[in-house]
């Protein structure tokens, strides 16, 4: 197989525009939200209802969010880029200046996203340096109608 350069790799795959979701839970040793910004989210199953992501391995926010066992799909709007520039960053405590309430599992459910969707941890599958986590979904909505917030060629882009 041929080795790919990963610079390379990077720019071509930025060429696919992705939405924008915060993937959030509530870290059962300090009891305290954590939450990591998700490019990679995406529908797996109807029936039942099953979505996905990827996360890096490295990260340092999903174990605290899987910790629980559950977490909230948070859809960012277009005016939510700073946001996702918070959970886009490494820290302790991105929910200090981010107004949120509890999802049915507890998760963090941000204001004014576009959609929430909360899960259940189902399954974890290693995947190169990143792992595809499947979430069971037991509750979702919808909080506005505007236009998402997408990732395109390294940066944040208008859908018009």
């Amino acid at each position: 197989m041929q080795s790919i350069d990963a610079a390379h790799y990077r720019q071509t795959l930025g060429h696919f525009p992705t939405g924008v979701t915060v993937v959030a839970g509530i870290d059962p040793e300090t009891d305290a939200a954590a939450g990591l910004a998700i490019g990679s989210f995406f529908s797996i199953s109807i029936d039942p209802p099953l979505v996905g992501f990827c996360v890096g391995k490295s990260s340092g926010s999903w174990p605290r969010v899987s910790a629980s066992g559950s977490f909230c799909v948070n859809v960012l709007a277009a005016d939510q880029e700073d946001v996702c520039r918070v959970f886009a960053s490494s820290g302790d405590d991105k929910f200090a200046t981010i107004g949120w309430d509890a999802a049915g599992s507890g998760s963090p459910r941000i204001h004014d996203v576009l959609a929430w969707i909360d899960c259940d941890v189902e399954t974890v599958h290693e995947a190169g340096d990143h792992d595809i986590i499947v979430g069971a979904v037991r509750d979702l909505g919808v909080e506005r109608e505007v236009d998402p917030l997408v990732f395109f060629r390294g940066g944040y882009a208008n859908l018009r």
